[in-house]
């Protein structure tokens, strides 16, 4: 089972990250959307960290956040995602978010981090 899940309505942005995280020996499930990612976290008991978009169709990722928060499951997420509003970025700490990093994606700068998120 994967150890990150990767939540983006892009399959550009999905693609990107997972093969990213992939290539550098991370195993990796990928999620549309906050109802489709929601549904992943609580189905796999090994992930420990998710990596999701806050602007997508069904279910925004701030509001996934606070549904995993409110059922009491302990992972780790961080948010990867075009906005950069403090008001947004405070609503994701109060639900727990661990990092917030404003697109595009730059494993090489984040690869160190997520690995530490992850063991």
């Amino acid at each position: 089972m994967a150890k990150v899940l990767v939540v983006d309505d892009s399959s550009t942005v999905r693609n990107e990250v997972s093969g990213f995280l992939i290539a550098n020996g991370i195993d990796v499930d990928t999620a549309i959307d906050g109802v489709d990612g929601l549904s992943k976290i609580g189905r796999d008991p090994n992930l420990k960290l998710v990596i999701c978009d806050v602007n997508m169709p069904n279910m925004d990722g701030l509001t996934m956040v606070e549904k995993v928060k409110a059922s009491g499951k302990s992972i780790s997420i961080i948010m990867l995602t075009t906005e950069s509003n403090p008001s947004m970025k405070q609503r994701g700490k109060d639900a727990g978010v661990k990092g917030w990093i404003v697109k595009p994606f730059n494993g090489a700068a984040t690869l160190e981090g997520i690995k530490k998120l992850i063991m």
